[in-house]
């Protein structure tokens, strides 16, 4: 039985926790998938390279808005995925090959499981390694939800996990689901010729997500350019590999050679079998976590899409990896994790950028607000880009004039949002924002600065 110091579950953020400051120590990183987690391997990065190839051709496609003729020819998808996996396979490889170069790092390669306190069993491909620790850090990740008609059918289908790495673009694809998720892909198969076909339970796309504003505006957008099936849900898959068909609770029947599951992800807990370990989790089988990132557990905590703490977002584990390292090396000063301003984007077509709570969440929570609301079209930069849906709607405490939320949506939008994240988390007033900093004209940023004069003339 092999003992080390610390044991990391997982080499998404996971292994962002261990540097050179824990060169002193027998540091282990467990894993059954590739370098990189999700994140690089199946996530945000290959994604987004995706997402901006479509709005390069979306682009092409659009250019005749600014009196240019650039007729669209190809979306070459066997190159497009050669480009952004070829490079990415080998980030991944290097980003193992590193770690098994670093004498205090052992690389266990294989499916990990719990099997008492601080005790883990590895199945390898060359048997099975029992592994103890001193204190562990459990950053396992998540898996795609599929629900049970699909998943008992017999018949394939693809997850986000596996779906971009597909040797062509399907004719037919269905995509089940109606989320950030659903939304970008959607975007990126559409863009490369496929017809969609969307099926969501509820009455609009990325309704559970987003301000309602926004989320409306988005699903008018896709309107035209997608089959929408709201208020439905699948209750079988049937037909053959290539030639499917998807049957909605309606009795409708949906021909596809390509459906795409995107309802959500759950986490690893089960696989991991954290219970085993005594870890304690809630009812959606996340891992409870303190401020601290610390489990029920002592010497034992948890980052990530894993746990209970935070939305699961990249850039949200990035800075838990941070938190866990420090708490790691300094314990009798611990570092606390706080969640009060998490920025959030869709890399759909269009884009999305939004922080804080939804006009919704205002309403609910009985809080006295003036919502400060800017077209594109109403800017110069908007004129330039001959936009006339983007909008940028920011959400002002009528007594403080506190930004308590901001949603864009439009091009840039997860660039224009960062200058109100920024003013929410320093605590930077509404009217400071606007009146302090010069803002660039005539920069898109002007659609920020006037939705937040807007929200100031209403505080008059």
């Amino acid at each position: 039985m092999a003992h080390h110091d610390l044991v990391v579950i997982g080499t998404g953020s996971g292994n962002a926790v261990v540097d050179d400051r824990f060169a002193h120590l027998d540091v282990a990183i467990v894993s059954e998938g590739p370098f990189g987690g999700t994140c690089l391997n199946a996530g945000c990065i290959p994604s987004k390279m995706l997402s901006v190839t479509a709005d390069v051709a979306d682009t092409v496609r659009d250019s005749e808005r600014h009196d240019v003729t650039a007729p669209l020819q190809d979306v070459s998808w066997p190159r497009v995925r050669e480009r952004v996996f070829g490079r990415l396979d080998a980030q991944a490889a290097e980003g193992e090959r590193g770690r098994r170069d670093t004498s205090w790092v052992t690389v266990y390669r294989g499916r990990a499981r719990f099997t008492g306190d601080r005790e883990l069993l590895v199945t390898t491909e060359s048997g099975e390694e029992r592994v103890t620790a001193d204190r562990f850090v459990v950053a396992g990740g998540g898996r795609p939800v599929v629900p049970p008609p699909i998943a008992e059918s017999g018949l394939p289908y693809e997850t986000s996990d596996t779906v971009m790495r597909m040797p062509s673009v399907p004719e037919r694809l269905v995509v089940v689901g109606g989320g950030y998720i659903a939304a970008e892909l959607a975007h990126v198969f559409h863009t490369a010729g496929a017809e969609v076909t969307v099926v969501e339970k509820s009455e609009r796309l990325l309704s559970g997500e987003q301000d309602e504003e926004v989320s409306r505006a988005y699903t008018d957008h896709v309107r035209s350019r997608w089959d929408l099936r709201f208020g439905r849900e699948v209750t079988g898959l049937e037909g053959s590999p290539g030639d499917l068909t998807v049957v909605l609770d309606d009795g409708t029947r949906l021909r596809a050679d390509t459906v795409l599951v995107a309802v959500g992800r759950r986490p690893n807990t089960d696989s991991l079998h954290v219970d085993a370990a005594g870890i304690a989790c809630d009812d959606h089988g996340l891992i409870k976590v303190d401020t601290h990132l610390r489990t029920s557990v002592d010497g034992v905590w948890a980052l990530g899409d894993i746990t209970d703490g935070g939305p699961p977002l990249k850039h949200v584990a990035n800075r838990q990896a941070s938190v866990v390292a420090h708490n790691l090396l300094h314990p009798d000063r611990p570092r606390e994790m706080s969640y009060a301003v998490v920025p959030s984007a869709v890399f759909a077509h269009p884009q999305i950028g939004q922080v804080g709570i939804t006009e919704r969440d205002a309403r609910d929570q009985g809080l006295d607000y003036v919502v400060g609301r800017r077209a594109y079209q109403d800017v110069a930069y908007g004129w330039a880009l001959e936009d006339t849906e983007g909008f940028c709607k920011v959400l002002v405490d009528r007594n403080t004039c506190s930004l308590l939320g901001a949603h864009v949506l439009g091009p840039q939008a997860a660039t224009l949002i960062q200058p109100l994240v920024l003013a929410m988390t320093q605590g930077i007033s509404a009217r400071d924002l606007a009146e302090g900093p010069l803002w660039i004209h005539p920069a898109l940023t002007e659609v920020v600065e006037n939705a937040l004069r807007d929200a100031l003339d209403r505080l008059k």
